[in-house]
């Protein structure tokens, strides 16, 4: 330990793991200030020059991105620098730029003002989206609209490629853009006060293996430069000044963790067989056709959730149904014989599409809104353009189709019907088409797990959405910090309804995945197999400790888990149960 930092004592911090791995060394405090912007009036002949003026900053910003596209793809790969086409949709974004325009005509402000006025109003609409990784999309558009003010002011843009030494980069919070200037041989890990698991620089931190804490909230307040620091992207532990003991502590540490990580990968290339001969599926969730690789990397047997409204989200029209088409038969033919799930459209409400703002009116309570099948069955022609380019993808491989956010036996036999034009449309164009295309359900409603017996009739199969139904059944926001410990998977009530729900889906005998976060926790593996589960898809990455937890247990244990959570009256002595059960499996040391 250097001489300076013996004298000053150890203090540790709790912030969110988001890029695993433990780091020590000195602190380069980066910190970025908002753009200063000035606000005057812009006399009505002067406006076209505004207008121009603006152009100019989005073909220099694009240029700009455009280069850190090419440096990220040539240092870390193709699949890292796409994360910057979202960067270039942004700046092709019809509806941000023609609201831009509107809003000088309007209020005759400066072009710089009325950009940021637009923007900031867009960060906000995503900021406030329940999905995670929707709303660190938010992100995204700061980091753009900072580059467009930075070129409208004629602003230099500071950036992380000034970091020359060794260090720990600490930061209020770190843009892709910034991420991607890191040279990864000089940072030795990322600490910022804001951010979560699912932002793009954390993804890219990731891709880098730089370890990476983020939510550690004001620690930049904490911190000087040139501070020793320990960072554990494993447990989310941040340790300023730490002791020859806790290094010493934490070197052992490292050694293990590493050696577990390779038994977990060399196990996620082995069958997920049960001790006593259960074959369990474990698929992926996955987003867009590009995360192929990352699924084969970690094994995954097919898709389980494929979340389709990430190809509507920052697209400044709907996609058409050729482009659909494209995206959904890459998937299928990628992992034919295996099933690929398409989930057809959880739009609306908390997640706008930026290019068709009219169709989303405001809500004062958007998470019961107009979203999910409710949007598809009111908008009925993006509804058909997306069922028949899943139905024409369907001729390519083993895919299967499920609706989001149904609520009970009559809004899935509307979704059916349409579903059943389609085919007819298709069959009358001789286009091909799987005519048993297999078609299933999310539960994530109370309503729907309550009249699982009816729906089970009209579906070949059950995805148990847990984010959703938990929420809904605890009546707990899970994105609000005040309650957010109010959130518990194995509460008896979300027990006993997952029991339910397999009851009633066995009986029709069709079988029953869970697909939401409750899936990808090790811990959670067994419980939900006791219960009857019969499929998992969960994030690629977390494929192999679950395969791990599979192929260390018995189901016969797992049920007699089940058995006893299901006569606890306790959600913490349930999950101190599971906990237990985890470890006396999962032996890594």
């Amino acid at each position: 330990m250097p001489a300076e930092a013996q004298d000053k004592t150890e203090t540790i911090v709790q912030g969110i793991p988001a890029s695993q791995g433990i780091a020590y060394g000195q602190v380069f405090l980066f910190l970025q200030s908002e753009v200063e912007l000035p606000v005057y009036e812009v006399e009505p002949d002067r406006r076209p020059q505004e207008i121009a003026r603006f152009e100019r900053a989005l073909l220099f910003t694009r240029q700009q991105i455009q280069v850190i596209h090419a440096e990220v793809e040539k240092n870390l790969g193709a699949d890292e620098a796409r994360i910057f086409d979202a960067h270039l949709l942004v700046l092709e974004d019809q509806a941000l730029i023609g609201e831009t325009i509107r809003e000088l005509e309007t209020t005759g402000h400066n072009i710089e003002r009325c950009f940021n006025q637009v923007a900031q109003r867009y960060i906000k609409a995503f900021s406030e989206i329940d999905d995670e990784y929707l709303r660190e999309r938010a992100g995204d558009i700061r980091d753009v609209a900072q580059r467009v003010l930075q070129n409208l002011l004629g602003q230099a843009a500071q950036a992380l490629n000034q970091l020359v030494d060794k260090r720990i980069v600490v930061a209020n919070d770190i843009s892709p853009s910034d991420t991607a200037s890191l040279d990864s041989s000089n940072a030795l890990a990322i600490v910022t006060d804001s951010g979560s698991k699912t932002s793009h620089a954390v993804i890219v931190a990731r891709s880098m293996k730089v370890p990476a804490v983020v939510g550690v909230r004001d620690f930049t307040k904490l911190v000087q430069n040139g501070d020793w620091l320990l960072v554990d992207g494993y447990e989310g532990n941040v340790i300023l000044h730490p002791s020859e003991e806790t290094l010493f502590r934490y070197g052992k540490i490292q050694l293990k963790k590493k050696s577990q990580e390779q038994r977990l990968l060399d196990a996620s290339r082995q069958p997920a067989v049960t001790l006593d001969g259960t074959a369990v599926a474990l698929r992926a969730n996955i987003e867009r056709a590009e995360e192929i690789p990352l699924v084969r990397e970690y094994s995954g047997e097919g898709v389980g959730l494929f979340r389709t409204e990430f190809l509507y989200l920052n697209a400044p029209r709907p996609p058409t149904e050729d482009e659909q088409y494209a995206a959904y038969r890459a998937v299928a033919e990628a992992f034919a014989p295996a099933p690929v799930v398409i989930r057809t459209l959880d739009l609306g409400g908390d997640k706008p599409m930026a290019g068709a703002a009219h169709l989303f009116p405001k809500e004062n309570n958007p998470f019961l809104g107009y979203r999910a099948i409710r949007f598809c069955l009111d908008q009925r022609d993006i509804f058909k353009a997306q069922l028949r380019a899943i139905l024409r993808a369907s001729a390519h491989g083993c895919v299967h189709l499920m609706y989001p956010m149904i609520s009970g036996q009559e809004e899935l036999a509307r979704a059916n019907a349409v579903l059943a034009e389609c085919k007819t449309e298709l069959a009358a164009r001789g286009v091909a088409f799987d005519k048993k295309l297999r078609v299933g359900s999310m539960i994530e409603i109370p309503s729907a797990a309550l009249t699982a017996d009816l729906l089970a009739k009209d579906c070949d199969f059950f995805s148990i959405g847990t984010n959703d139904l938990i929420q809904y059944l605890l009546a707990i926001d899970r994105v609000n910090d005040r309650i957010a410990h109010l959130y518990e998977p194995t509460h008896p009530a979300v027990l006993r309804t997952l029991e339910m729900i397999v009851t009633h889906a066995h009986r029709r005998k069709i079988k029953v995945s869970v697909c939401g976060e409750m899936a990808g926790d090790p811990v959670y593996t067994a419980l939900l197999l006791g219960l009857g589960v019969d499929e998992l898809s969960m994030t690629p990455p977390l494929l192999p400790a679950v395969k791990y937890l599979v192929r260390a247990m018995k189901l016969g244990d797992a049920r007699k888990l089940a058995r006893e959570a299901l006569r606890l009256a306790s959600p913490k002595e349930i999950h101190a149960l599971c906990v237990k059960f985890h470890r006396t499996r999962v032996r890594l040391e």
